[in-house]
């Protein structure tokens, strides 16, 4: 048997002439569309794509649980990374398993199997204690019901993650004064939740998950009680969270306005991403 055919020089020389004539065009190309998408970038046309590290990935996840006798497999496997910086929405009918995802991925509740890391951190290896303390620094929540404590003003309100994560009282005035502002609420810091609108109260509960600057915010349903005016300021303010803080955001939602503007639409149906 033969060993491979030599290559002429003469060939060499012609393919390194061949690199030579198309290297300078290539690298203006690259240029050109780089400066190109800045410009579409800058100009909202498009959105941003990922350029973070890996902040949260779900391998192989499962979760069943048992109604009476019967076993409901509410995730069959589900994988899937989010990065520093993006804007995901979980969107599937009832019962695909989009809530069931959310609270796996903030370590509410412990999967059949399969894993869930944040931040370099495995959440289905740590103790309820460990686990506890770790949401407590890097993962705010956000739900549906607002589910503020009535007999506390608003800043109170926001104050108890400060006072959850041992922060120094000092500290904890000058970040509820900072989050007020940030969510249009400053003038209502002084406020029982009665006397706030449902907007307000949403986007105070918005301020309280961000009291720890955290690293990612989980929301389920943060819109479904709001009407489409507050809904809209709300989706507004998720965006400016992620501009102006840097915070991941993954929503459940079934708003299709949402899942139009996020980053990325990842869809369940029946336990698995379809």
């Amino acid at each position: 048997m033969g060993g491979p055919k030599k290559v002429s020089d003469k060939k060499i020389k012609a393919f390194i002439d061949l690199f030579d004539n198309h290297a300078a065009g290539a690298v203006k190309a690259i240029r050109d569309y780089h400066l190109a998408h800045e410009k579409l970038l800058t100009a909202g046309l498009i959105k941003a794509t990922h350029s973070g590290k890996l902040l949260l990935s779900v391998q192989d996840l499962t979760k069943s649980y048992k109604v009476g006798r019967q076993k409901v497999e509410a995730l069959k496997g589900v994988s899937l990374d989010v990065y520093e910086g993006e804007f995901i929405a979980l969107t599937g009918s009832s019962g695909s398993g989009k809530s069931t995802l959310l609270q796996l991925m903030g370590g509410l509740d412990k999967p059949t199997s399969g894993s869930v890391t944040v931040d370099g951190v495995v959440l289905t290896k740590m103790s309820d204690r460990k686990l506890s303390e770790f949401r407590g620094r890097t993962i705010g929540f956000v739900f549906q019901f607002f589910y503020l404590q009535p007999f506390l003003k608003l800043g109170r309100n926001l104050e108890v993650a400060g006072m959850f994560a041992r922060s120094k009282r000092h500290d904890r005035k000058d970040r509820i004064s900072e989050l007020a502002t940030a969510v249009s609420l400053a003038d209502r810091v002084d406020h029982l939740p009665k006397e706030l609108s449902g907007g307000q109260m949403q986007r105070a509960a918005i301020a309280r998950a961000l009291f720890n600057n955290p690293k990612i915010i989980l929301a389920d349903e943060p819109t479904g009680n709001l009407d489409s005016v507050n809904s809209q300021a709300i989706i507004e303010l998720f965006e400016k969270i992620r501009t102006e803080f840097g915070t991941t955001i993954v929503i459940v939602t079934h708003d299709k306005e949402i899942a139009r503007r996020a980053d990325r639409e990842i869809q369940l149906r029946d336990g698995v991403i379809v």
